[in-house]
Order: structure tokens, then sequence, then C-alpha cells
């Protein structure tokens, strides 16, 4: 896999990766499988510990960039159940012997039961990395972002499928979207700033800053 590692710019082609260097860590992204999912690879500078956030496909390709690029996994966090973001789970799981974790309610479909259970206010410790589990509901029952500070001077905040450029995630169940939208207003929107660096589960990165104008936009259109 062809790694970028200058001017990270939160675009990466399906079957490419690209690295953002910051003073307290480095995040790997990297897209794999057919529904462009993003991988990420977040490393403490001071320790080398290493969290991967969503092992969802390819593993070959996620076990050699863990290989380069990681050098002490030492947790998979899975963002929600939807297979396309667990289908490399297993045997990136069983080849590197890492614990997993999720949140409770998303559990169950998984290939790997979590030795971890994530909850709404929890911390996720890597090295000395700090990043706060946020839990969001609508998309699934159990959809968790992550958001990591102390990195630099900005909080990057790994949403899974629940916030994207232009928008939350896709819901199906009558009322999913107004508590989707309610949760990425009060427990994002309403907690972290403008300079926010949103890394989503697909697709481009964006920030907080850029998406904030058109919250009322999103609950008008009811999507």
């Amino acid at each position: 896999m062809t790694v970028v590692d200058d001017n990270y710019t939160g675009h990466v082609e399906p079957g490419n990766a690209a690295r953002r260097t910051l003073p307290g860590a480095s995040i790997v992204k990297a897209s794999v499988g057919p529904m462009d999912n993003n991988a990420y690879l977040v490393t403490c500078s001071q320790t080398g510990q290493t969290l991967l956030i969503d092992a969802a496909n390819d593993a070959e390709i996620l076990l050699e960039l863990i290989d380069k690029y990681a050098p002490t996994l030492s947790l998979i966090v899975t963002s929600h159940q939807h297979p396309d973001h667990w289908l490399a789970l297993e045997q990136v799981a069983k080849a590197t012997g890492v614990p997993t974790a999720a949140h409770q309610l998303d559990s169950d479909p998984l290939p790997v039961k979590p030795d971890r259970t994530l909850a709404h206010g929890d911390t996720v410790e890597i090295g000395e990395l700090s990043l706060d589990v946020i839990h969001l509901r609508g998309h699934t029952p159990g959809s968790v972002a992550l958001a990591l500070d102390g990195a630099d001077d900005t909080t990057h905040l790994f949403t899974g499928d629940c916030l994207f450029p232009g928008g939350v995630g896709k819901t199906w169940e009558e009322g999913d979207f107004d508590k989707l939208l309610d949760d990425v207003t009060s427990r994002v929107f309403d907690v972290y700033g403008d300079a926010t660096a949103v890394y989503p589960g697909h697709g481009d990165d964006t920030t907080l800053g850029a998406e904030r104008p058109h919250l009322s936009e999103w609950r008008e259109r009811g999507w």
C-alpha cells in the first residue's frame, strides 16, 4: 500500500493511505475495501503505543500498515456494528493478539467478543494519549466516536458513520435521525470548537467549523 507522508489533506484514494504527524501523535488513514472504509492507526509519539479504529477490510493491508507504522498495537476499537467496519477484525485480532473494544449495544454482531465494552464518558488510554468515548445513538444503537486531545492544540474526532462532510450518518427507523442529530449537536458541536478535525468512517476529513453552519439545514431536510 502506498502511504503519503507529506501534505496530509484528509483525502485518501481507495487502496492508499496518508500519514499525519502531530507533536504528540501520528495518524495513519487508510482506505480499504469496496466501500471506501477508513481505518485509522493513532500512535503515541512518546511510547509507540497504537490504537486501530475499525479493522474494516483488507486484513493483509492493515497488518502491513501495523507492521510499518504501529510499533506496539495496544487496542482495536470498532466504531459500530455494521459489517463493512469489522470485516478484517477477526483476522487482525488473531494475528496481533491485541484486545478489542466496542459499545455493549453493538457488540453482539461482531465476529470477536469485545475484551472491553465502551460507554459514553469512558476514556481510552494509548500510551500518553487519551481519547474520550462519545456514544452517538441513531445510526446504530451503540455507535461511538473518539475524541483525541493532547496531540497538539486541536481536538481530533473519529466519528465512524455518525458525522461526515455534509451531514450525519444514515438512519432507518422513525425518530432515529432526530436522535442522531440531537446527540451530534449536544455531545459534539456543543462541546468541541470549530477547529476540531473530523475523521469519518468513509471519505474525506472535515472540521466542526465547516459543518456547524449547516446544522439547521440538516434538521430541516431530515437527513
